[in-house]
């Protein structure tokens, strides 16, 4: 099973994003993430046995009450991509209040996990959903238009839990359940 750790958006955000997806769903090489799935990745575990699965249960649950955060509110208001406007593999929305709480729990899960066995992130970390992926560059005028328009305002929720999932690869894309929620 593959697995991961998240925080998830409210229901309530859905129209926002694809208000937001709108602006480019028209752009060749583009494909839009399901926004009734959005979410925030805390961690990639990638496929696990069943049995490896409770042992990053215990690990977030660990890591949960290390980072101390408590809940939090988080805003959703930026634009950007990855890795660069030249280059775009992801677009994505980020995070304006929250960004804090968000990287404590990801760096104290990232630090647990480690020391586990499991393979440190080889990227900086950047709160964010992904809303969309590039599978080449016929739209990337489209996309970097976008980014560099005005920043939307998708809104605020307050986070008490975070999440392990599990993505099970399907043709129409990746579906996610969850498998056990934490109280922060």
């Amino acid at each position: 099973m593959r697995v991961f750790a998240s925080i998830d958006l409210p229901e309530s955000f859905v129209s926002d994003i694809e208000a937001v997806q709108s602006r480019i769903d028209s752009a060749s090489g583009i494909k839009l993430t399901d926004p009734t799935q959005a979410h925030i990745t805390l961690k990639f575990f990638g496929d696990v046995s069943s049995e490896k699965a409770d042992d990053i249960s215990s690990l977030i649950s660990s890591a949960v009450s290390d980072a101390g955060t408590g809940s939090f509110d988080v805003s959703i208001t930026k634009l950007g991509v990855f890795p660069s406007l030249d280059y775009i593999s992801i677009v994505w929305l980020g995070v304006g209040d929250g960004a804090n709480e968000i990287t404590t729990l990801h760096e104290e899960i990232e630090k647990q996990a480690v020391n586990a066995g499991f393979d440190p992130e080889d990227n900086d970390f950047t709160p964010h959903v992904t809303i969309a992926r590039m599978k080449h560059a016929g739209g990337k005028e489209s996309v970097q238009d976008m980014v560099r328009d005005k920043s939307p305002d998708i809104g605020s929720f307050n986070v008490d839990t975070i999440q392990l999932k599990e993505s099970t690869l399907t043709q129409d894309g990746p579906v996610y359940s969850t498998i056990e929620s934490f109280e922060l």
